[in-house]
């Protein structure tokens, strides 16, 4: 039975006015948020508007007594929980560097904080939230808070730093320290000022709180809203207004079929189809506004960005001057729009861009449909053809290779890039463009070091999908008509066929014979050798059947074959495994070597 459903502030739910204490049971799954999901909670936060909604969490209420403490299982949300606390923790530390700089109010503002990640009970701190046990969340959050102050006498364990809370923090005091510095502070004072602010957008994002008393209540929830409808979203809600509009003319009909062929190219994914909408606006935002501009008045009336918040009020205004020139202007958009996702027919099939998109795509450069939608849609004016066209996309996967395996520049900046990029090739012509277009992606990368230096890391601890990208990109570049293999497949679930496999198992218990080979029985070294060399590139290759694999001894791995006698391990004929077939044993050593040809060939092929 539910016993309430809320709205809360993060701030109410880390309230520092009353003892809450949120546990998440043992056998919930371990911490495995990473860099894609940490750089969106931070910048839904600092992009949008107060308040803005975060998710929900299901809880059951374990409190004894109404007297005592209450104490919540998570039962749902528990990542996304963890992250907030973790970022709350970046935030106190910064402040709390300043402490001698506060004022008295700031100084209780933050000692507001440390009572939103910790309460007093019997003169002893104890911690707000309680993590699962599993690879060590929470010996590793717990050891956090103890070095910040927050906590006392937990030991930090080997190798926390490369484990996911201690990522999570650093990503965390990174993302702050970049977004203070976007906003060049000049002083201190400033710099405590920027850090409140964020405080305060932290504490106003909203999370919808949903109490039950039992795990079966939990659970029958979950299963409820998981199977739930998808609720109306802002697309929806702009066919909406602009079948009301267009009805007063008696052209509802007409405007709704017009709105369903603008749908159709952008495919049955809402996700691609708001992106549309946002990129649309944000390529064209200077002429959009044009005719709204007025003596003394912002530039941008109908709005500087168009993110999730603004979407709405944004179509609405832009609706309501001319609704059917502007409905034809978006179905020329959105046609165009169709190439860049491969959502096209033979209508629109463009032969010569189709695999670079692919590319793109794969390595999660849709930030740049924004230029891509703007050159595509004006070829003629700007004097460009489809070849230069796809060089710049070749040179957009290269720039995002590097953006995403060194996170630089941050996410929230990409949109802004792009924007900036159609703002400088306005005006200029043929091959003027993709020199302008290249020197500013130059310009706004990662550096050689940066890059080769990620490079050499848990590369897929980092970014699992842009770890998939380059194995994949490996073996086809390699790949003959005799050979190939379509790494990209996906089954009937829309899974990869082809997917990750690590050499030496990444699972946390590592078996007996993994340990007599590695570390030569040495079970604690062959722990350190798992963290730090499990999720590197060298330990990694590409097996359609990972899961037949899985924790099996080297030699197995090696020579499995399937019922029909084909080989499934490692001597399954890709350029991948060519290095890892002919060998005795896999040590350390083969990882290392392994890693710095890989290493030294992405520096190569993705140089800029």
């Amino acid at each position: 039975m539910i016993k309430h459903t809320d709205p809360y502030k993060v701030s109410q739910i880390f309230s520092n006015e009353k003892t809450i204490i949120y546990k998440i049971p043992k056998y919930q799954r371990e911490y495995t948020w990473g860099q894609k999901e940490w750089g969106l909670l931070f910048n839904d936060i600092i992009e949008n508007d107060y308040g803005y909604f975060l998710g929900s969490i299901i809880c059951v209420d374990k409190s004894v007594s109404a007297m005592g403490d209450v104490e919540l299982e998570v039962i749902d949300g528990q990542q996304r929980i963890t992250s907030l606390s973790i970022l709350l923790v970046s935030l106190y530390e910064k402040l709390n560097s300043f402490k001698e700089m506060l004022d008295e109010d700031q100084v209780t503002d933050l000692n507001n904080i440390k009572r939103e990640l910790v309460i007093r009970e019997d003169g002893v701190n104890i911690a707000r939230l309680t993590p699962q046990i599993q690879n060590d969340n929470r010996n590793d959050y717990f050891s956090l808070l103890c070095e910040k102050g927050l906590l006392s006498d937990i030991e930090r364990k080997n190798y926390a730093g490369l484990r996911r809370i201690y990522k999570a923090y650093y990503y965390f005091s990174n993302a702050i320290d970049k977004y203070i510095e976007e906003l060049k502070p000049k002083t201190d004072d400033e710099k405590i000022k920027i850090l409140f602010e964020l405080v305060r957008r932290f504490n106003s994002a909203v999370l919808v709180s949903i109490e039950v008393e039992t795990n079966k209540d939990a659970y029958m929830l979950f299963e409820s809203l998981n199977n739930r409808g998808v609720p109306l979203s802002a697309i929806d809600l702009i066919k909406n207004l602009l079948i009301s509009i267009s009805d007063r003319d008696g052209k509802s009909d007409e405007c709704y079929n017009k709105w369903k062929k603008i749908i159709s190219y952008l495919s049955d994914d809402y996700g691609v189809q708001e992106r549309f909408f946002r990129q649309f606006y944000n390529a064209y935002r200077d002429e959009l506004n044009r005719p709204y501009k007025t003596e003394g008045k912002t530039k941008y009336a109908l709005g500087y960005l168009a993110t999730r918040t603004t979407l709405l009020d944004i179509y609405e205004k832009l609706l309501k001057d001319d609704y059917m020139n502007f409905l034809n202007r978006l179905e020329k958009e959105a046609k165009n729009y169709a190439i860049l996702i491969n959502n096209t027919t033979e209508e629109n099939y463009n032969e010569i861009l189709s695999e670079s998109l692919l590319d793109l795509d794969r390595i999660q450069g849709a930030p740049s449909y924004i230029l891509l939608l703007y050159l595509l849609s004006n070829k003629e004016e700007l004097n460009i053809d489809d070849n230069l066209i796809k060089n710049i996309i070749v040179y957009l996967t290269k720039f995002f290779v590097r953006r995403n395996i060194t996170d630089y520049p941050n996410t929230r900046n990409l949109t802004k890039i792009f924007m900036d990029i159609v703002s400088l090739i306005v005006n200029k012509k043929g091959k003027e463009i993709y020199d302008i277009t290249i020197n500013y992606l130059k310009e706004n990368s990662s550096s050689d070091e940066e890059f080769e230096r990620k490079l050499n890391g848990p590369v897929y601890l980092d970014n699992p999908d842009a770890t998939r990208f380059l194995l994949c990109y490996y073996e086809n570049k390699f790949k003959t008509n005799e050979i190939y293999t379509d790494l990209w497949k996906r089954d009937n679930s829309n899974k990869y066929i082809w997917t990750i496999e690590h050499i030496f198992p990444e699972g946390e218990n590592i078996p007996q014979d993994w340990i007599d080979m590695i570390a030569n029985g040495n079970k604690e070294l062959a722990q350190e050798y798992l963290i730090k060399y499990a999720h590197t590139l060298g330990n990694l290759t590409i097996t359609g059947y990972n899961q037949t694999l899985s924790n099996l001894s080297y030699e197995k791995k090696n020579n499995r074959t399937n019922k029909d006698g084909n080989y499934v391990g490692y001597k399954n004929g890709l350029k991948l495994n060519e290095d890892v077939v002919d060998l005795p044993a896999w040590t350390k050593d083969n990882i290392e070597t392994r890693t710095k040809k890989l290493v030294d060939f992405f520096k190569k092929d993705f140089s800029l």
